[in-house]
């Protein structure tokens, strides 16, 4: 049997239901079996860059492997980008490349390159197979690093005549993954101690608590603690929540910024966060400043990266959650009868101004509370950070954290196939819109129901606000003559609106938008000449050079 073949049936077996990327020559061959293997759907994209955002957010909600393939040459370049992004987020994906037969390697071939060496420094793994007898071995082997411990990338570029090669057929292998090292128990009880003794304090939250906010709530409730949340962690807590204080880093809340910068809190419980500079506002040093710092995390690089940490606990996050709780709860400690509840800032206008703030929010009182928001690069993610609700848990997809512009509108497509029945929107700009915004056709050729919401002001917004902050001017190429987005639409027979002012949003145009059997376009055409709520990054850009 083909070499590859081996390949799909391990995927098959292993619960892998998509293949994100695009066919071609060097990896026709695995297309061409994977028409024997119903159970796997090739998500066919318009670029490569944007197949490894959908296996990017889809890794991310399905908490499952992702595979994403790219031909040699061009293909395999366009993936690097997705693949450092994943890197960043500490998301298993397995991304596969073609290449050149083995016998033509150093002789310039067509679209001939040395993958393995491009993604070697932003993936856990990378290697060319060169004889199809190992190629299903180092799949599995590729697919037991990206699981193990933290999760993240692997690449494994497969020669043509590799994939291609005769094989004995084998038995599946099954995947041993290397678990986090436990918790260790001493230090738990050391941060117990110290936390029975510090009574003021709060907890400073990343995206590495996505899948145990329970207990953080139950942490924060036992100690009677605010819980502050990252840009990228935004989202994960309901902004209801008595204890949730706001989002701090960029576009963070004045008030949030205050208490962080000028509280009299004694001790700072980090959970899940690198403390990278988007996170504490360009590292700014009050964040620990006099604290007591304790940080928990599955990565042990992140201790005392930038900020000295007094404990650090190495480990699964829900485990040492989970041992901390339970220690202080042996100790006597109970949850307060009432809550204290956090004063906050609040968003709401009293003038319904046709801007980039009052649009997203009024366009959230449309949809449904369930509703994810991905969340594009543009100086509309600031007002999504700062100023639109978090209603339900895990309903906002920011990835502020390594920027790639247009990874929003795939990311939609991703988070939309690993949980069907989430309302989806996406939420991106011109700019964007012009880099990726051809997926639209991909989740139309599959049925996917997602609202794209475009906010169109002719510019690279974020581009022009933090330039014209740091040296007083910007550059005209920064704007563009003004598109239609919606006669683009229009043409690719995909239902769409446009708003011109504030009167032309309602429920009726929402309505008309969702529920449908495929994507729709809603195009914002505003130009917002306010500085975009990016908190103290503000002070910093304006303060550049000085």
């Amino acid at each position: 049997m083909k070499a590859v073949r081996n390949v799909l049936e391990f995927l098959e077996g292993n619960g892998v239901k998509y293949v994100f990327g695009i066919p071609a020559g060097s990896v026709n061959a695995f297309y061409d079996q994977l028409l024997d293997f119903p159970e796997i759907t090739p998500i066919v994209t318009k670029h490569e860059g944007a197949a490894s955002y959908m296996a990017a957010s889809y890794a991310k909600y399905s908490q499952q492997l992702s595979v994403c393939i790219g031909s040699s040459g061009p293909g395999g370049t366009n993936l690097l980008t997705g693949a450092a992004n994943a890197m960043r987020e500490h998301l298993p994906i397995l991304f596969l490349t073609g290449a050149v037969p083995v016998s033509t390697m150093g002789l310039n071939a067509s679209q001939e390159l040395d993958a393995q060496a491009l993604f070697q420094p932003i993936t856990k793994y990378s290697v060319t197979v060169l004889d199809s007898a190992n190629l299903l071995d180092e799949i599995v082997k590729a697919t037991q690093i990206a699981l193990s411990g933290i999760p993240g990338p692997v690449h494994v570029a497969m020669p043509i005549d590799v994939q291609m090669g005769n094989v004995e057929k084998l038995p599946i292998p099954k995947i041993e993954i290397e678990r986090h090292p436990p918790i260790d128990a001493t230090l738990v009880k050391q941060v117990a101690d110290h936390l029975l003794q510090k009574k003021k304090g709060f907890i400073f939250a990343g995206q590495g608590v996505r899948n145990s906010v329970a207990q953080v709530l139950e942490l924060a409730e036992l100690l009677n603690w605010p819980i502050v949340a990252t840009p990228v962690a935004k989202g994960l807590f309901r902004e209801d929540h008595p204890l949730f204080s706001g989002v701090f880093g960029f576009a963070g809340k004045n008030d949030t910024s205050l208490f962080v910068n000028e509280g009299d809190a004694e001790t700072l419980l980090v959970l899940g966060s690198s403390l990278g500079e988007t996170a504490t506002s360009n590292y700014n040093p009050n964040l620990a400043k006099d604290r007591f710092v304790i940080q928990i995390d599955f990565d042990s690089t992140v201790f005392n990266r930038k900020y000295p940490v007094d404990v650090p606990i190495h480990g699964d996050m829900s485990e040492g959650l989970t041992k901390l709780i339970e220690e202080l709860k042996a100790r006597g400690l109970e949850r307060p009868t009432t809550v204290k509840a956090i004063g906050r800032e609040s968003s709401a206008d009293t003038e319904e101004e046709f801007n980039t703030k009052n649009v997203l929010r009024k366009l959230q009182e449309f949809l449904p509370t369930s509703t994810r928001y991905t969340i594009d690069i543009g100086e509309f993610m600031a007002y999504v950070i700062h100023d639109m609700e978090v209603l339900e848990e895990d309903t906002f997809d920011i990835n502020v954290h390594f920027g790639a512009m247009g990874s929003g509108l795939s990311a939609a497509i991703g988070s939309k196939l690993a949980e069907p029945n989430r309302p989806v929107v996406a939420i991106t700009g011109d700019g964007c819109f012009f880099m990726h915004g051809m997926e639209i056709l991909t989740a139309k050729e599959y049925k996917l129901p997602i609202l794209f919401v475009v906010m169109n002001n002719a510019r690279l917004g974020m581009v022009y606000q933090g330039h014209t902050l740091q040296y007083k001017r910007s550059h005209p190429s920064f704007e563009q003559e003004p598109v239609n987005i919606t006669a683009m639409a229009e043409a690719l027979n995909i239902p769409n609106f446009r708003v011109d002012s504030f009167e032309d949003l309602s429920q009726n145009v929402l309505n008309a938008l969702t529920y449908l059997n495929g994507p729709a376009i809603l195009e914002v055409a505003l130009v917002d000449n306010n500085i975009p709520p990016m908190g103290d990054r503000v002070k910093f850009l304006s303060s550049f050079g000085k």
